[in-house]
């Protein structure tokens, strides 16, 4: 049985878990105190956590989101994006998030129902002091997923 909470101080306690999802610390913090935390757990032990924003317009953008190695491959994060769909979907007409065009996370965001719409070309050279590697490819541009909210969700939480 997992559980999924808000947490609303102390916020840079989950940074560890935090740069799964994102490598560069100092592009955290851009986002970490205006953003909405929330982290999955299974009873024992925090096995994942997301951050998203408001960014206007009725828009929710998924930030951040990560899951431990060990926890992965058992649908948490999916189970963070439906959460994030029930809860939000009477404040927002569309959730967003932005990712490198890596095998591992774009066929994640489709399967979630997220479609592309656009790409910020040279993001991640741009923006980060280092390379990142995600499954050996090199992210370059940042490939951003839109999905409508919408009452009907399929989900009961």
């Amino acid at each position: 049985m997992t559980n999924i909470r808000e947490v609303s101080s102390d916020k840079s306690d989950y940074m560890e878990l935090l740069l799964l999802g994102d490598e560069q610390e100092d592009m955290i913090k851009k986002y970490l105190d205006r953003g909405r935390l929330f982290v999955i757990d299974n009873g024992d032990a925090v096995c994942g956590t997301c951050i998203v924003t408001d960014e206007g317009d009725f828009t929710l953008e998924i930030k951040n989101i990560a899951v431990k190695a060990e926890f992965q491959r058992r649908g948490l994060g999916r189970e963070l994006i439906l959460f994030l769909e029930h809860k939000f979907s009477g404040a927002f007409k569309r959730m967003t998030v932005g990712t490198g065009d890596s095998p591992l996370t774009v066929p994640f965001y489709e399967k979630c129902g997220f479609r592309k719409y656009r790409v910020i070309r040279n993001f991640f050279t741009d923006n980060y002091d280092h390379p990142i590697y995600e499954a050996g490819v090199c992210l370059c541009d940042m490939i951003c997923f839109e999905k409508e909210l919408t009452e009907d969700h399929g989900t009961d939480r």
